[in-house]
């Protein structure tokens, strides 16, 4: 039987295209109303000297994301993780997601509560 609390998921958002597929499958998952999702993705814009502007997406889960466990326990991936289309989400448990932190710089690890 899997425990929720030894899965996660690993984003490398270096490659996030701001897509919103993540955010959309989430939402189409569960049949939540456009702006409910258990995942969403942040326009983070940063002023750079040179007047230019750097635009960066992080896709990160919110409270209502519980690792999509109708579909895991099927042997499926989340939702958000089968539609990125960048394949800048991976699921999986916490102690081999961990193991590929020191790899990358923009990298995070999320784990439900």
């Amino acid at each position: 039987m899997r425990k929720i609390s030894e899965y996660g998921l690993l984003i490398d958002y270096e490659y996030c295209t701001g897509c919103f597929a993540c955010q959309v499958a989430c939402c189409q998952e569960y049949g939540w109303e456009a702006g409910m999702s258990g995942m969403k993705v942040n326009e983070i814009v940063q002023q750079l000297p040179n007047d230019q502007a750097y635009l960066t997406y992080l896709p990160f889960p919110t409270e209502l994301c519980i690792l999509c466990k109708p579909r895991t326990k099927k042997g499926l991936q989340p939702a958000c993780v089968k539609h990125c289309m960048a394949n800048v989400i991976k699921w999986g448990k916490l102690k081999e997601l961990s193991g590929e932190l020191g790899k990358k710089s923009r990298l995070v690890l999320w784990a439900p509560k």
